[in-house]
């Protein structure tokens, strides 16, 4: 069975399914400048990971933070 990425946890971080789905979004992006591949290794379990996967449990582990700006004048 393939383990599923924690939404719940990386919700308690976010203020909406929306902002958790941009949020990821973007980390990924910032992923995939690193490497083109769309998997990363997991550095504990050493298996290949998809990036989705990985930035949403960097959000969920409280690695990666959300900055939230104000567009307004």
């Amino acid at each position: 069975m393939s383990r599923r990425p924690n939404i719940e946890g990386a919700l308690k971080h976010v203020s909406s399914r929306y902002e958790l789905v941009h949020a990821a979004a973007k980390r990924v992006e910032q992923l995939l400048k690193e490497g083109d591949d769309i998997f990363v290794r997991d550095k504990v379990k050493k298996e290949l990971i998809k990036k989705t996967f990985y930035a949403i449990e960097e959000l969920a582990e409280g690695k990666v933070q959300v900055k939230k700006v104000n567009l307004e004048p």
